[in-house]
């Protein structure tokens, strides 16, 4: 069984006993034990930090409906799962565990999920819906295939915003790109996220106001893709929790305001072979140490050798396979990159530094693949509200693709593409619709979602999509309410 060999991997027992040091040590009184659902919510249980042993041991269980949020479609069906459904198991990975800065009593640890061992089929298999244990496992197998693993860099971009007198939303600053007072409007805000993410293993490095109200971008050191994405969920939980703090609202809606940018979340990855790892200092241990990890050194796959190139503006042959890949799944991509209605406001509202072009480009920001670095490449369709785990298999699945078929990406794009519009040939899907469609058409990128991972992931949007088709506005009414006779 699944479930047995994650239990009896060697070094989970000295991992679950420095658990329990930590626990007693900084006297943790209790423990989220969480996961992300297909939508990309945290989700899961808490318990007391006293139950530690048998958490490790036999985990907890939770109906499967929590990885599909528990949620009904318009007309009242269960998405995914429904009450006729057995309980999975989310076993905790000890590596994970960490205690919270805004409260030290409490502590969150990433958890593994299975079927039970009492299912008719499959019994104490991997849960195929789980995003996190999918994508380590399809990480697992791109580097037994190609002898290099991927490592990712995410570019959160999100907005503080507070309601006004009239209960409208508005941002805490100005739309000022790159405005330092802007920075000093919310320096209390920043200092804080900086605080807590350098507690719980952000090794945070940079970061500036956008041109949103109240945008900010702060990034973190790049890593493996599983890390990544783990950490990604950790800043969002932490800015969540800033907001609180101060009274503010942390908004990952994509484009809360028209005619003005909305919120990305562009993915720089990266090919290595070999490298080591490297813990992030600390005056104090409140985490294990995999919470700090980071890849460091090994070479960078797609480096060009510049004395046999010299040509700044080139990519070597596994980097031309890789942009291939990507490029040919772009369409498919969309619906894991932009993956709510709302996601394509901010693709329709040209010129405001989204991609619109099916493409590729060095330092092309109008495509949805740009060359950002000599060894870098950067997807910029992915916006704030992705989930990250899904994203990065998706991603994973296309350059694997681009490889394996020695995938050609074509020329590279120069020109402004909010000047010419795209042809149909190379533009992007401009709707939630148009996306799921393309995802539908696309095998390998389905592969990156297992079939019933599919299932329930595109239930969900397929509904979202109905819900705002079946939705009357105040557009209609402005547009329609004297249009005849």
């Amino acid at each position: 069984m699944d479930i047995d060999a994650f239990l009896n991997e060697p070094g989970r027992d000295d991992a679950i006993n420095e658990v329990r040091k930590l626990i007693d040590r900084l006297e943790i009184q209790y423990i989220y034990v969480q996961f992300s659902s297909v939508t990309g919510r945290v989700v899961g249980k808490g318990m007391p930090a006293t139950q530690w042993a048998q958490l490790a041991e036999k985990g907890v269980q939770l109906v499967y409906g929590a990885i599909s949020n528990v949620s009904v479609d318009r007309r009242g069906r269960y998405l995914g799962y429904g009450p006729e459904a057995s309980e999975l198991i989310a076993l905790p990975e000890p590596e994970t565990f960490a205690q919270l800065p805004w409260d030290g009593r409490v502590a969150r640890v990433f958890a593994r999920l299975f079927r039970n061992r009492e299912e008719v089929d499959l019994p104490g298999a991997a849960l195929a819906t789980d995003c996190r244990g999918n994508l380590a496992r399809l990480d697992a197998e791109f580097t037994d295939r190609h002898g290099m693993s991927m490592r990712l860099g995410t570019e959160p971009e999100m907005m503080w915003l507070r309601r006004g007198a009239n209960g409208e939303l508005m941002g805490v600053t100005e739309p000022y790109c790159y405005h330092v007072d802007q920075l000093e409007e919310l320096r209390e805000v920043i200092l804080r996220v900086l605080r807590y993410g350098h507690a719980l293993g952000l090794d945070m490095i940079q970061g500036d106001h956008e041109d949103a109200p109240g945008q900010l971008e702060m990034n973190f050191r790049y890593d493996a893709a599983l890390r990544n994405a783990d950490r990604l969920i950790t800043y969002r939980q932490i800015c969540r929790q800033v907001a609180r703090e101060f009274g503010l609202i942390a908004c990952f809606m994509t484009k809360p305001f028209a005619g003005l940018s909305a919120s990305g979340c562009h993915h720089n990855l990266s090919l290595w072979r070999d490298g080591d790892q490297e813990v992030l200092p600390t005056d104090i241990e409140t985490t294990m140490a995999g919470v700090r990890n980071h890849c460091v050194g090994g070479v960078n796959m797609l480096t060009v050798d510049r004395e046999a190139d010299p040509n700044l503006r080139s990519l070597n042959d596994v980097g031309r396979r890789a942009v291939g890949g990507l490029v040919a799944h772009l369409p498919a991509l969309t619906a894991l990159g932009a993956s709510t209605v709302n996601s394509y406001r901010r693709l329709r509202d040209t010129g405001l530094w989204a991609p619109v072009e099916a493409g590729w480009g060095y330092q092309n920001r109008t495509c949805a693949i740009r060359i950002s670095a000599p060894d870098r490449i950067e997807y910029r369709m992915a916006d704030s509200m992705v989930n990250p785990y899904l994203m990065a298999a998706g991603l994973m699945a296309a350059i694997d693709d681009g490889l394996r078929g020695d995938l050609d990406p074509g020329p590279p794009t120069s020109a402004n593409t909010y000047d010419n519009s795209p042809t149909s040939r190379r533009r992007l899907p401009m709707s939630l619709g148009e996306a799921l469609a393309a995802l539908d058409d696309d095998d390998v990128v389905r592969s990156a979602l297992p079939e019933e991972l599919y299932r329930v992931y595109t239930s969900h949007k397929r509904d979202e999509w109905d819900r705002f088709l079946s939705t009357v506005t105040e557009w209609d009414f402005e547009t329609y309410l004297d249009y005849i006779p």
